[in-house]
């Protein structure tokens, strides 16, 4: 038996990194699970790699920046499965990297309408759904910024915090409930967040040395995604307003010590796929 029989489970941004990590190990416990993400074809490729284990699957094209569209999640879910016991906001965008002034005001304000609008947008319907059965968990997903502000990272740090600040405040709200909501924090992960980096132009040489801090500190998704297991079960009934970090200071201390006795021994590195793509400033000259 796995610890998630019987639980049916919504996944935003479950087509790859994290939330494709979170719907596997859901699968494996037990759990049917429907993914979303704004692409049809990635979420048919989840779907058949999913399904490819006996899971119970179903995916539908979402962007959650659209209240509609996650209504339309939600009713599918009802739709092919008849019940919704736990939603998991993952979805999210980084954004590029550097000074605020510098990034074309398009492209913060779309890391504000995934992250930030659309996790209000799933929170919301969510609870639509929750409250009435007093039963069913909400796990929010955070990330770097929500335990400090970190520079050239403005958007989407910025979006974290808040994540962090909305999820402890909806938990006070509705702790009598009998709904959990919870915020997770699976620290730095090797998905295509952190591989894949757009760069202001002008900004891209402060990334030189953003490959030893992943090999430091970054951690294949299967790990966290554990932990979003453990989130989603009976372990944590009755425990509402939980913000649990993947990421320890003796975690950390760990992976500097790996990296430091790798360059000792001088042993090679392993190949992390990194890709920074410059694009352009829109600090105006005038």
């Amino acid at each position: 038996m796995g610890t998630l029989d019987g639980e049916v489970a919504v996944i935003t941004g479950g087509t790859h990194g994290l939330g494709l990590a979170i719907a596997r190990a859901y699968v494996r416990e037990g759990a049917a699970v429907v993914v979303a993400s704004r692409s049809a074809d990635a979420v048919t490729q989840a779907v058949t790699q999913l399904q490819s284990n006996d899971g119970r699957v179903a995916g539908i094209p979402c962007d959650v920046g659209d209240l509609a569209q996650v209504q339309a999640l939600k009713k599918h879910t009802l739709d092919v499965f008849g019940q919704l016991d736990i939603w998991i906001n993952n979805a999210g965008i980084a954004g590029p990297y550097g000074a605020t002034a510098h990034i074309a005001p398009e492209m913060f304000t779309a890391v504000l309408q995934t992250n930030i609008i659309g996790t209000y947008h799933g929170s919301w319907v969510a609870m639509q759904h929750f409250l009435p059965r007093h039963a069913g968990k909400l796990i929010n997903i955070l990330g770097a910024g929500a335990r400090r502000p970190m520079p050239m990272q403005n958007a989407y740090t910025s979006s974290k915090g808040w994540m962090k600040n909305f999820t402890s405040i909806l938990a006070q709200e509705y702790k009598e409930s009998g709904v959990g909501v919870y915020a997770f924090n699976p620290g730095m992960m090797i998905t295509e967040l952190l591989t894949q980096v757009d760069a202001i132009e002008g900004f891209q040489e402060r990334l030189a040395s953003f490959d030893t801090v992943i090999r430091m500190f970054g951690k294949p998704p299967e790990v966290p995604a554990e932990k979003v297991v453990w989130l989603g079960s009976h372990a944590t009934d009755g425990k509402t307003g939980l913000v649990v970090e993947q990421s320890t200071m003796f975690s950390m201390l760990g992976g500097a010590l790996k990296e430091l006795t790798r360059r000792l021994l001088g042993r090679p590195a392993p190949p992390l796929n990194l890709n920074i793509r410059t694009i352009p400033a829109s600090l105006s000259q005038e």
